[in-house]
């Protein structure tokens, strides 16, 4: 059985899907956080969203951004290693990642979006 967790394809995306998905503050967080990292390294792992909540709950909104297409996760050993589906988003959506980010970071303080996580090299 394969350990690889199950992703959409780019066109099983949805756009209510992702919508629905972006309007919790904890996947927001996640998904800005993941946006901020890009420039220094396209993945982080799952304990890199710590300040976010606790495992068990961050499982969970880990899981709905894959499954709506948002985030892609990949499993090294025993970490998983996320990064955003920039280009399927932006093929899919044009625009729409960059102008949900930017929002994002306009009430990145109020929505306390902004947690230390540490960066972690892509392979």
């Amino acid at each position: 059985m394969s350990r690889t967790p199950l992703h959409p394809t780019r066109e099983q995306i949805e756009l209510p899907m992702v919508l629905d998905c972006l309007s919790d503050p904890i996947r927001l967080a996640i998904v800005y956080q993941l946006a901020q990292q890009e420039r220094v390294s396209s993945e982080l792992r799952c304990g890199d969203f710590s300040g976010l909540g606790a495992k068990s709950n961050l499982a969970y909104h880990f899981a709905k951004l894959r499954e709506c297409g948002l985030m892609q996760t990949r499993v090294a050993g025993t970490n998983r290693f996320m990064r955003l589906r920039r280009e399927d988003l932006d093929v899919r959506f044009p625009g729409l990642l960059d102008a949900v980010i930017k929002s994002a970071a306009k009430d990145a303080e109020r929505l306390q979006l902004v947690v230390g996580c540490d960066v972690v090299e892509a392979d």
